[in-house]
């Protein structure tokens, strides 16, 4: 007599198609380049560039389509101007997987075009940076951001844990100052280093509103200031 069930034949569940779902036969190195490109245009979006939305929705199985299971860095490469200033541009490129040395700082200086009008420039690494190729990003005439891959494959304001933080104009920053007749310096402060001042980049001075809703926990709010 045949058993029904786990051991029977004739009724085994098939479990194959359900799963395949859950499983990504891609390459490691095309998802995360996937989710470290998406975080870097949110973060540009977050503050106040042009940023088309469907760059932003495209999926895993789409990036892949055009970059392949192996991206090359080089087209990776992308650009954007701000919405308040569209003469201010800023450039994003990826790194290879080997430390960066000063020549790929200098071959990097040779790329850019424009130079006068560009605003910053971040520049996405998967290795060490040589302490030549650091001072050599030194003499860059604009402003150089330096992000390890790894911290960027989560974006760090989307985490449940994360309270929400926005960042004051300067004049909802004058207008709680005098609400509460203090100076800055007596505010709780932020560190220029903090994940979220380096999300929004932040300048000294500047005042961050952090929101904290929690289940277990009533809402309240407090401000920091970054130093």
């Amino acid at each position: 007599m045949e058993e029904d069930g786990f051991l029977g034949e004739p009724n085994r569940v098939e479990l194959g198609t359900c799963l395949s779902s859950y499983i990504d036969d891609g390459t490691t190195e095309s998802h995360r380049y996937y989710l470290s490109r998406r975080t870097v245009l949110e973060m540009l979006r977050d503050r106040g560039y042009t940023i088309n939305p469907s760059d932003i929705d495209l999926t895993l199985q789409q990036f892949r389509e055009i970059y392949g299971q192996f991206p090359d860095v080089d087209r990776l490469k992308l650009s954007a101007a701000h919405r308040a200033d569209p003469s201010k541009r800023i450039l994003v490129i990826f790194c290879g997987t080997g430390a960066v040395k000063v020549s790929a700082i200098r071959n990097i200086a040779g790329q850019i075009v424009n130079k006068e009008t560009l605003h910053g420039l971040i520049l996405i690494v998967q290795n060490q940076i040589t302490n030549q190729a650091m001072k050599a990003v030194e003499v860059f005439s604009f402003k150089v951001e330096i992000f390890q891959i790894t911290d960027l494959l989560v974006n760090i304001t989307k985490h449940a844990l994360k309270p929400n933080h926005q960042v004051l104009t300067e004049e909802e920053k004058q207008k709680l100052l005098e609400q509460y007749s203090i100076e800055e310096k007596q505010l709780p402060r932020m560190l220029r280093t903090d994940a979220i001042a380096r999300y929004y980049r932040l300048e000294k001075g500047q005042i961050v509103k952090v929101t904290y809703d929690g289940d277990m926990t009533r809402s309240h709010v407090t401000y920091r200031c970054v130093w």
